[in-house]
């Protein structure tokens, strides 16, 4: 029986290429996106790609709306798409927003925010025996576009991948530094080239085929 997957992201999920000007919504083709890849790799998967460019793991965000907060997206995905055998979830870049005054270590409350949501009463029954894979983003930077958005986001970066690290330590879940695989773009310092969402992809078929 194929493995059913749910990648849980925002728009480095959902294929959004660097962007270097605004507007226009285009999106990486399946022989791109990282989580196809992934699925190609591993064979025999049943792929449910939900990303959201612009999601957070807490904010209801007040420029690009409130439905960007992780928390009821992620009950309405462990629910319409059980049983789930695994869920693999990358967030925290949108977190990195000057306008959420944020640090890695709220960073990481939101996500355990999330990992309550999928362990809770109401959600675990749904997928038992569901497996997470935690993922730590590569971290941010300032450039293009995003400049002013992201102010502060390559001072507090580096502290990204330890916090979601230590996160999954605690809660005894399995964890992938995507930033130990790829980096940002330096188009836009927030989205992954099309060479890195497929070295991602390969990377993680090779981690999930272990873990």
């Amino acid at each position: 029986m194929a493995q059913r997957i749910l990648c849980f992201g925002d728009s480095n999920t959902f294929g959004t290429p660097p962007m270097a000007v605004r507007g226009g919504y285009d999106r990486f083709g399946p022989e791109v996106r990282w989580p196809r890849v992934m699925a190609a790799a591993l064979g025999d998967v049943e792929l449910i790609e939900e990303g959201l460019p612009g999601r957070t793991t807490q904010h209801d965000d007040p420029v690009m709306g409130a439905f960007m907060n992780a928390r009821p997206a992620l009950r309405m995905a462990l629910r319409s798409h059980a049983p789930l055998d695994r869920m693999v979830l990358m967030l925290g870049t949108n977190d990195c927003k000057a306008r959420f005054a944020p640090s890695a270590e709220k960073i990481a409350a939101g996500l355990a925010g999330l990992l309550d949501i999928a362990a809770s009463a109401e959600e675990a029954p749904r997928s038992p025996g569901m497996k997470i894979t935690l993922v730590a983003p590569p971290p941010p930077v300032e450039a293009g576009l995003f400049t002013a958005e992201f102010a502060g986001a390559a001072a507090l970066g580096p502290a990204l991948a330890p916090a979601v690290r230590a996160l999954a330590a605690v809660r005894g879940i399995d964890f992938f530094d995507a930033g130990a695989v790829i980096s940002v773009s330096a188009v836009d310092g927030i989205h992954f080239a099309p060479e890195d969402h497929v070295a991602l992809g390969r990377a993680m078929a090779a981690h999930l085929g272990g873990a």
